[in-house]
């Protein structure tokens, strides 16, 4: 094994961990407002009544008028309180509001999250062995596991020869979120990075509705606010997304531009962790670019890291 980090993502720093809990109901409130905001009466096929309007999109009246509730009811519901809200309603307003599934398991989890749910353990997320072993032998496969928090859990070699050796850095700093938007060679390693910077917070976003209380997801989403306008911008559009597949365009410094397909495969006995991989289309430009990286094995994850 080329890369095998220990799971020590949720170590706690010195005087335990910090962050407060994120306002589940700011958070209702303003994931309804700005879904709200971004729908014309002529989207839903609502009669533009007068030319002035204080804000954007569909007022509130409008709203409650597509998913067939009282104005009263859905103005308590945006303002957060969603208390004894039933299924059927939340329904209702998800298609008003045209919210996509991962947006209507958003505002589920917001409006009613589970009663059982208990706040996320302060152990450390651990892999299973067998998984470990996994990945380790997709021979030519960029591979890794994602936990809580966009954490980078464990890797195979040739995810370190694509994306940077992950075991030179310390276990708090091997996490998504904080290498796209703090480290510059990430910024120039993503062609797309904009895109890329909007999928991670859209994936924060989500955790943040299932945990509401992690600390230290609190402590993160706070530190990136601080350090980045970038992602407070993003994460001020309350945009969510779940992790699927798509194409990464990348510029690579040791083998140039990169097009990989990814696929992401949450786990079935552990929905809070997922494994990414990557591939080239045969015969493509980047399938040989891959093959380079893979023959040059370890070396290729130093230079990689080495690289300005």
């Amino acid at each position: 094994m080329d890369a095998q980090p220990e799971a020590a993502q949720d170590r706690q720093p010195p005087g335990g961990p910090t962050g407060a809990a994120l306002d589940r109901r700011a958070e209702l409130s303003e994931f309804l407002r700005t879904r709200r905001a971004r729908l014309k009466p002529e989207d839903v096929g609502l009669p533009e009544f007068g030319r002035h309007r204080r804000v954007p999109g569909l007022r509130r009246e409008e709203l409650a008028q597509l998913a067939g509730v009282s104005v009263a009811y859905y103005t308590r519901l945006e303002q957060g309180n969603g208390r004894n809200v039933s299924a059927e309603v939340l329904d209702a307003i998800a298609r008003a509001l045209r919210l996509s599934d991962a947006e209507h398991n958003h505002l589920t989890h917001l409006a009613k999250p589970k009663a059982h749910k208990k706040k996320p353990s302060a152990r450390p997320q651990q892999v299973r062995g067998a998984l470990r072993q996994l990945i380790d032998s997709l021979d030519g496969i960029p591979a890794y596991i994602t936990g809580r928090r966009s954490d980078i859990l464990v890797w195979n070699r040739m995810a370190a020869a694509v994306f940077g050796d992950w075991s030179e850095l310390p276990a708090q700093e091997r996490n998504w979120a904080r290498m796209v938007f703090l480290r510059p060679e990430y910024r120039d390693l993503y062609i797309d990075w904009d895109q890329k910077a909007a999928d991670i917070v859209s994936y924060l976003r989500m955790d943040a509705g299932c945990h509401p209380d992690d600390p230290r997801l609190s402590a993160l989403v706070g530190e990136l606010s601080v350090k980045s306008e970038e992602f407070r911008r993003l994460w001020a559009t309350h945009d969510v997304k779940e992790k699927s597949h798509g194409v990464k365009r990348m510029r690579h410094p040791l083998v140039g531009d990169l097009t990989l397909s990814f696929e992401a495969f949450p786990l079935p006995d552990d929905h809070e962790q997922t494994l990414v991989t990557y591939h080239a289309e045969p015969g493509s430009p980047s399938a040989e670019a891959l093959r380079l990286l893979a023959s040059w094995g370890t070396d290729a994850a130093r230079a990689r890291t080495a690289t300005p």
